[in-house]
């Protein structure tokens, strides 16, 4: 990892070697395939678990549980943006940006639980959400290579442990250091940044401060882009499929409230940490402060971890950006293939493909999507395209309302489906283009990355589409009937009564079986699938209440400035609340089946390995009628 950064003649040398890069991109990307192989080999041999089935493949038998849904929820959006994007805003904006950022991302997570049910509910059947799309409407849809779906589950497990394990760690050493040693310290020295350099749309020019335009603007911004992005992302659907019926609405709930923490505590002591050492000699720019190009470079993150702990700090943040990285493009991968296999080669070439047939349509689509994306980023690279840039600009947003309708209402019509997408990107164009050329002057890479413009356009691209839905949909309404998407058959395997693939007793939740032996209703009968549904509506309404209007609000209207008192409870409760995450992504999979089926591996393996030991003993020990015909011999000798 380079972190040379160029302004005027001040060079920062990179605090690793290249090797160090190769070390960790091959030998430990390497380590953890063969692993993840391993462990899909074991799972096959002794949970019955077949990767070589399409069911297992793509939707895990669709029986994922609770624990390891929250876990891979928490780890789907651990992004390189959640830690590096995260301390950028709170460099630029200081305490109210890492806040904005994560309250940006935990209510359309957990809104999810509700659209993940309803697909439960309506389509169980489904791997991909275009399969819905195309039921509904749309005759031409327009909108990991071994272990498939489960060992993307497993990887986003592993994955996360290691970010959080460091991120926690980070919480803990950005104390213990000299210059800074305490949290009240941290406050003076932020304090201290404040005076010296006031930050322009801040109350009192502080960085202590709720009451900042440029954070709630950017706030508006990541909430609309970030529902593009979860609505828009077949991987938030494929692991909603692949969670059992009763894990979906906790799963999605936990994890997304349990993410909150990370951008926030995070973002928010690494950003004080660059803010109150930047003037010392300890700070890798010093004596001068980081460039805005350094900045929106996303070095915040990485200077601050090399003023903690040197070369140390530095592998740090290049292991979690290499954890981030791969385990987001694991997901997508299998969310691309899912969709080149599902949705265009049995669809469209052959509509009677077999488990092998789509398995292998489905790798071919994992090589290809690896290697557009390696090609994508590096041309964006290249022309100029840094983290600001990707972090503001964002065009996933018209398809949020249609596809929730599409899931969610059954009277929008398959031209309003079609059409209102369309129509509200380029409303969200015209409008990001035409603010940029009218605040700034001109359209460039540089203006259109502007937090004005960007803010404006995706709010029009975002909401543009409700009006444009309803009324086509006036025009010439449709009432669907939800089921008729039963009538589809799309699982190549059948799904038992509780809604997983058949023959896969082995995965089936043990509350389930709790309740059945009580005479209880199930997690997969439809009316105990509309109270989870109801318990999704809930809990996305409270969220989006509490970490977007009843918290936040009333600190910004209030212009209130952190005292030091504050801001020690401030950090005290961020860190709690990271600690918390950690556990409940660490912890939690492994309480709830992980020992049960840790259990159920040992019980198999050795119960294969008698197996083994009893056939071999018989097979060397005579036979009872071969004894039988010894002992006639020796009566006939005698």
């Amino acid at each position: 990892m380079s972190l040379t950064s160029r302004s005027g003649n001040a060079t920062i040398e990179p605090p690793l070697s290249q090797a160090v890069g190769y070390v960790v991109v091959v030998v430990i990307g390497l380590i953890i395939a063969f692993a993840m192989m391993l462990i899909t080999k074991v799972l096959k041999r002794t949970a019955g678990e077949d990767n070589k089935k399409t069911e297992m493949f793509m939707t895990a038998n669709r029986s994922v549980r609770t624990g390891l849904t929250a876990s891979a929820v928490i780890s789907s959006w651990l992004w390189t943006t959640a830690m590096l994007g995260s301390s950028f805003v709170g460099y630029d904006y200081g305490v109210a940006g890492p806040f904005w950022f994560a309250a940006g991302c935990s209510p359309m997570i957990v809104f999810f639980a509700l659209i993940g049910i309803s697909c439960k509910r309506k389509i169980p059947e489904a791997h991909t959400s275009l399969e819905v799309v195309r039921i509904r409407y749309v005759g031409v849809t327009v909108y990991t290579f071994v272990g498939g779906i489960k060992a993307t589950f497993l990887t986003d497990y592993f994955h996360t442990a290691v970010i959080l394990i460091i991120a926690c760690y980070f919480s803990i050493k950005a104390f213990t250091v000299d210059e800074i040693g305490s949290i009240d310290k941290l406050y003076d020295l932020v304090h201290a940044a404040a005076q010296a350099h006031p930050v322009s749309g801040n109350q009192d020019g502080t960085y202590l401060t709720m009451t900042s335009k440029g954070a709630i603007l950017f706030g508006i911004l990541h909430i609309c882009s970030n529902f593009g992005l979860v609505i828009m992302d077949t991987s938030y659907f494929i692991k909603a499929f692949s969670a059992a019926p009763s894990s979906v609405v906790p799963g999605y709930t936990i994890g997304g409230i349990a993410y909150f923490a990370i951008p926030w505590a995070l973002g928010t002591i690494m950003s004080s940490v660059a803010l109150g050492l930047e003037n010392q000699p300890v700070f890798p720019t010093y004596p001068r402060r980081m460039t805005s190009t350094e900045v929106s470079n996303g070095l915040v993150l990485p200077y601050a971890a090399i003023t903690l702990a040197g070369k140390g700090g530095a592998a740090a943040i290049l292991l979690i950006t290499f954890m981030a990285v791969t385990s987001t493009l694991s997901a997508q991968v299998i969310a691309v293939s899912s969709i080149l296999s599902f949705d265009v080669y049995r669809e469209y070439f052959k509509r009677n493909a077999s488990d092998r047939d789509i398995i292998r349509s489905s790798h071919f689509g994992v090589i290809f999507f690896a290697a557009f994306s390696a090609g994508f980023s590096t041309m964006l690279h290249y022309v100029g395209v840094d983290l600001g840039w990707t972090l503001y600009m964002l065009v996933t947003c018209p398809g949020i309302f249609p596809m929730a309708f599409t899931i969610l209402w059954r009277r929008q019509s398959k031209a309003a489906a079609i059409l209102s997408p369309v129509l509200g990107l380029a409303t969200g164009i015209g409008v990001w283009l035409g603010t940029a050329r009218h605040f700034h002057g001109a359209v460039s890479i540089l203006t259109t990355g502007q937090i004005l413009p960007c803010v404006y356009g995706t709010v029009a691209s975002a909401f543009s589409p409700i009006p444009y839905s309803i009324i086509i949909t006036l025009l010439r309404p449709q009432n669907y009937d939800w089921n008729d998407f039963r009538k589809e058959k799309l699982a190549l395997e059948r799904l038992d009564s509780n809604l997983t693939t058949v023959n896969s007793h082995h995965s089936r939740n043990a509350r389930e079986d709790d309740q059945l032996e009580r005479g209880e209703p199930s997690a997969f009968e439809p009316q105990e699938l509309k109270r989870w549904a109801r318990i999704a509506t809930f809990w996305s309404i409270a969220t989006f209440l509490g970490h977007w209007v009843l918290w936040p609000l009333p600190m910004y209207g209030s212009n209130y400035v952190f005292g030091k008192r504050f801001f020690v409870a401030w950090i005290v409760v961020s860190i709690i609340w990271l600690w918390g995450t950690m556990l409940v992504a660490i912890t939690f999979p492994v309480v709830d089946g992980g020992v049960q089926q840790i259990a159920q591996i040992y019980q198999a393996f050795w119960t294969d390995r008698g197996n083994r030991s009893k056939k071999a003993g018989d097979s060397s020990a005579p036979s009872s009628s071969s004894l039988t015909k010894g002992t006639e011999d020796v009566k006939v000798a005698t």
